[in-house]
C-alpha cells in the first residue's frame, strides 16, 4: 500500500527558491530558516552511478564546471562550486573542502539535511537521456534505505519520466509517486495508472478551474509549478490545488506555509 500523501501548501522550488543557489544544502537550510515545511529538488546520476542534486543535463548554468553530468565522476562533481553562479556571496571559498553546503551535494547528503531540518521532500527524478530506468531504481533504493532508518520522514517521488516512476515503483512500492506533466491531459487517469502515480504535478500556466475540479473531486492531489505571486497562488488554492512550488518563499509567512 502506498503511504498516505501529504503536501505542505508552499514548497520551495529547487531547494531554496530565488533566495539561494538551487539544489544545494545551503538552499535547503535557507528554506527551513524562512519557515518552509517542504522543499523540492532534482536528482540525477553521475557517470559512476552516484545520485546528486542537479537539474540540467550539463554543469555550466549552475556550477563552475563544464560538460555533461552523466559523463562526470562523483569525485569530480563534488569539487565544483554550485553557489557562485547564483551570486558571488555564495561562492565556494578555495580552501573550503568538498562537501561544502555550497558545493554540488549528493542525494544522501540532501536526505540527511532535510531530515535534520524536519523538511518534507519532493524528490524529482531527473534522468539524463538513456538513464531513465536506472535513475528511477537508484533514487527509489536510496529513499527506501533512508526511510527504513527514518520512518517518520515524508517523501514524494516525482518525474516527467513514466519509465523512471515505473522502475521506482518496482523497487519501493509504498513510496508515494507523482507524475509531472506540463498540462492536465484528458486521459490523466490512464497516464497516472501507467506511471503508478497517485498525484499529479503540473504547470500553473493555462490550468483551468474545471480541470482542477476533475482531479480534486477524484481525490487526486494536485500541485502546481512555478507560482511566484500570491494572487495566482490564492486562486489555485481556492480551486482545490493542494500545493504550489515557488521561487518566492519570501512572499509567505511561516504560519501560511
Amino acid at each position: 500500500m502506498i503511504a498516505r500523501l501529504y503536501y505542505p501548501r508552499i514548497i520551495a522550488h529547487r531547494g531554496g527558491g530565488a533566495l539561494a543557489p538551487e539544489n544545494t544544502l545551503a538552499g535547503l537550510r535557507i528554506a527551513a530558516r524562512m519557515g518552509c515545511r517542504g522543499v523540492e529538488f532534482d536528482v540525477a546520476l553521475t557517470a559512476d552511478g552516484v545520485p546528486i542534486l542537479m537539474h540540467d543535463e550539463t554543469l555550466e548554468r549552475t556550477t563552475n564546471g563544464t560538460g555533461f553530468v552523466a559523463a562526470k565522476m562523483a569525485a569530480e562533481v563534488a569539487c565544483l562550486d554550485a553557489g557562485g553562479k547564483h551570486h558571488r556571496a555564495f561562492a565556494v571559498e578555495p580552501a573550503r573542502p568538498a562537501g561544502s553546503t555550497l558545493g554540488v551535494p549528493t542525494f544522501q547528503a540532501a536526505l540527511q539535511t532535510c531530515t535534520e531540518l524536519g523538511l518534507w521532500m519532493n524528490v524529482e527524478i531527473k534522468p539524463t537521456p538513456g538513464t531513465e530506468a536506472v535513475t528511477g531504481r537508484v533514487v527509489a533504493s536510496a529513499v527506501a534505505a533512508h526511510l527504513a532508518a527514518h520512518p517518520a520522514v515524508a517523501i514524494v517521488l516525482s518525474s516527467f519520466s513514466v519509465l523512471s516512476l515505473q522502475q521506482a515503483m518496482q523497487v519501493a512500492t509504498t513510496i508515494p509517486r507523482a507524475l509531472l506533466m506540463e498540462t492536465i491531459p484528458t486521459d490523466w487517469r490512464r497516464q497516472l495508472a501507467s506511471a503508478g502515480a497517485s498525484a499529479l504535478h503540473t504547470a500553473a500556466a493555462g490550468i483551468t478551474a474545471e480541470r482542477i475540479a476533475l482531479l480534486c473531486n477524484s481525490g487526486i492531489p494536485l500541485a502546481c509549478y512555478t507560482v511566484n505571486d500570491r494572487a495566482t497562488a490564492d486562486a489555485l488554492f481556492a480551486a482545490g490545488v493542494s500545493a504550489i512550488f515557488t521561487d518566492r518563499i519570501d512572499l509567505w509567512t511561516p504560519a501560511e506555509m
